[in-house]
């Protein structure tokens, strides 16, 4: 009987070492690169995901780059290589007069060079009504040139009979030509 029993204990000790080798030696380092493996395969699943969707944003994102590539086409029609300087206060003299604007002046500033565009300022003072003052806006700013308005002024005109008078500070810009400087 204590025959028995050993090999009893002889046979359970080694199934006992076959299994923990197994488990050791097989079972966790599958179980680890089967866990790796999910992780890997939820990554890609993530970044196809994400790539799906962002290629759905390149039709929209090409109609954006259409639009600044015509914005910027538009900037550089909008900034003469000239001063043109007589062309720009006519306009803006005409524009004044198709408004009906009284009192007009406008005076030019100091020339400011900033490397590739020249900036001229541009005082302008007017007086009419507040609704020919926006209409006098809304055509300079589709004027073919670049203007900035920097700072607009609106008083009521001392009689109160419904008149403002319009003091504006604005800025038009050229591009420096290689000679200049």
């Amino acid at each position: 009987m204590l025959f028995r029993e050993r090999q009893q204990i002889v046979i359970c000790a080694a199934a006992a070492v076959i299994i923990c080798g197994f488990v050791l030696l097989r079972y966790l380092p599958l179980q680890k690169r089967v866990n790796s493996l999910r992780q890997a395969h939820a990554s890609q699943m993530l970044a196809i995901s994400k790539t799906s969707a962002e290629s759905q944003q390149i039709p929209a994102i090409k109609e954006q780059l259409q639009q600044l590539r015509t914005e910027v086409e538009n900037y550089e029609r909008q900034i003469p290589a000239r001063r043109e300087l007589g062309e720009f206060l006519q306009k803006i003299a005409n524009l004044m007069n198709e408004h009906n604007l009284q009192g007009q002046v406008i005076q030019i500033g100091e020339e400011i060079r900033a490397g590739e565009l020249n900036c001229i300022p541009v005082s302008m003072q007017c007086k009419g009504r507040l609704s020919q003052i926006f209409e006098f806006y809304r055509c300079v700013q589709g004027l073919d040139r670049l203007v900035r308005i920097e700072h607009v002024k609106l008083v009521n005109d001392g009689d109160f009979n419904g008149e403002v008078i319009m003091q504006t500070n604005a800025v038009i810009y050229y591009r420096a030509e290689a000679g200049q400087g």
